[in-house]
């Protein structure tokens, strides 16, 4: 399937990043995908991660808290929480733990088993494994319907939750090869991703958006200098004319989950109930990177495209990854402690305080929260610097951000969640970003948010939820972030105001009567 601008010399892209949502995808994030496909008409969905919740209750038995372990082995405490409230049962205990129950059952007679055990056998892995599967097609087939009914192609890399569900994104990219329109490339060869469902979900309706002859000759397979590895692989956007030349590039890039190895017990989980920010999943070792061999691609990937056009020149290209790389604090400027609506950084730029630096991001950008970058700083922006070619860098991840800054000669910038399952800002402020590219320049592109407030209504069907994910604080970083938020400062003031009136009135009483 190609891409290709329009006649008018336009190539729209809509960013979904963070639907984060286990297999009954709300209906509100529904609305949302479809509100915002009817509201822009576009040429190109580009999902940006996370859009399992790998955490979800309904994945409590294969849950992998990192890559490498056992499935349902070592579950997060807020999926337990969260499995007690639902009633969702565990059904795969550890051996020891099965061999007792089942022996307890026999000796039993089936009288008073407990309530995991309530088939005539237990599940297998293999079984619950295929069940994660179903679940995950079934997430997948929600929140893609408005897309594949409307005729829209997409792509899809991943984030730091989609794995937790126990199937690797290598297996997920593949089902995602069963939608049509999907433009993953299976790096098995074009013969494979025929079969593995690139079936035709393109338009060709005379506007020259998108057709099926591939007029670069681009062929997918395992030496496809386009494609590096699941999630990270390049989408060129032929010019409208026709001639076969690349005109821009969208660069799907994996960002990687976790850094480090997984740790030998569960320790750590009291201090994630403290401060879930610092030690994001109880995991103090932090976010991943693109790997080593995703950095190189960013350069070798551009030399491909400049001999694809013959000329050798590196051709206008926006990446598109999950977890942000350090440089996005650049775009914050570092102010005291006390400043309205400032948010405390995270991890290596935890204990200092950062607002937008208006001077370098665009008007309307927010800032909801600290950027959750990984420790390392991996030299991937100087990588697509040296590159050539990238003039933007756009991620999801940190669901309250929606800023746009150009810093180090290129754009870096933020989708907020579309979700309504997670947390996240106000429902009038989740949202789809949209992108315009100029065939003349891509570089001079236009983006804005499509939000729910714009598109839907002020408030969400379950406007309660939404509140508490806005407000909702696991750390004292957060409850100091929320302090500054004037309003909320305003109302917790109040509220002591009323209680020290009480307390003074409750004091007179008591000493009128002595």
């Amino acid at each position: 399937m190609t891409l290709r601008f329009r006649d008018d010399g336009t190539f729209r892209v809509l960013q979904m990043a963070d639907i984060q949502d286990g297999p009954d995808v709300r209906d509100d994030t529904i609305r949302m995908i479809a509100a915002a496909v009817r509201e822009a008409d576009p040429d190109l969905v580009v999902l940006t991660g996370d859009q399992i919740r790998g955490y979800d209750p309904a994945y409590i038995d294969t849950f992998l808290r990192r890559r490498g372990e056992e499935p349902g082995a070592r579950v997060r405490l807020v999926t337990e929480v969260e499995a007690r409230l639902y009633g969702v049962k565990r059904r795969s205990p550890g051996a020891a733990e099965l061999a007792g129950r089942v022996a307890d059952r026999i000796e039993r007679g089936g009288r008073d088993a407990p309530a995991v055990l309530t088939g005539d056998e237990p599940p297998t892995m293999d079984e619950l494994m295929d069940e994660t599967r179903r679940k995950v097609r079934r997430t997948f087939a929600a929140f893609l319907a408005p897309v594949v009914n409307a005729g829209v192609p997409f792509a899809a890399t991943y984030g730091n939750h989609d794995f937790q569900c126990g199937i690797l994104i290598d297996e997920q990219d593949d089902i995602y090869r069963e939608f049509p329109g999907c433009l993953n490339p299976a790096a098995t060869g074009a013969a494979d991703a025929a079969a593995g469902g690139n079936a035709d979900g393109g338009r060709n309706d005379g506007t020259g958006r998108a057709d099926h002859a591939d007029d670069a000759g681009h062929t997918p397979g395992p030496a496809d200098p386009l494609v590096c590895a699941p999630g990270t692989f390049a989408l060129p956007v032929m010019a409208s004319d026709g001639s076969g030349r690349v005109a821009m590039s969208v660069m799907m890039v994996d960002s990687g989950d976790y850094a480090g190895a997984p740790p030998e017990n569960d320790a750590q989980y009291p201090r994630y109930a403290v401060n879930s920010r610092g030690l994001d999943l109880a995991d103090s070792d932090g976010y991943g990177t693109p790997s080593p061999e995703a950095i190189a691609w960013l350069g070798s990937v551009q030399r491909a495209l400049g001999a694809m056009n013959g000329d050798g020149m590196p051709v206008p290209a926006i990446a598109f990854q999950h977890i942000p790389p350090q440089e996005f604090y650049d775009c914050l400027r570092e102010v005291p402690a006390w400043t309205p609506n400032a948010v405390e950084g995270a991890r290596t730029h935890a204990g200092h305080c950062y607002v937008l630096d208006e001077s370098v991001c665009r008007p309307g950008s927010r800032l909801g929260e600290a950027i959750g970058c990984a420790d390392e700083n991996v030299g991937q922006v100087e990588a697509m610097r040296e590159a050539g070619g990238y003039f933007a860098l756009f991620c999801g991840h940190d669901h309250k951000n929606s800023f746009v800054g150009h810093v180090h000669g290129m754009d870096l910038g933020y989708a907020p969640t579309c979700g309504f399952e997670c947390y996240g800002p106000k429902s009038r402020l989740r949202g789809i970003r949209l992108f315009e590219f100029h065939e003349s320049d891509p570089a001079a592109y236009e983006t804005r948010m499509l939000t729910w407030g714009d598109l839907v209504g002020r408030y969400s069907s379950d406007e309660l939820r939404v509140f508490f994910e806005d407000h909702c604080v696991t750390d004292a970083i957060g409850i100091r972030n929320e302090l500054r938020r004037p309003a909320v400062f305003a109302a917790v003031s109040a509220v002591a105001a009323l209680a020290a009136a009480g307390l003074a009135g409750l004091a007179a009483r008591l000493f009128r009567r002595r």
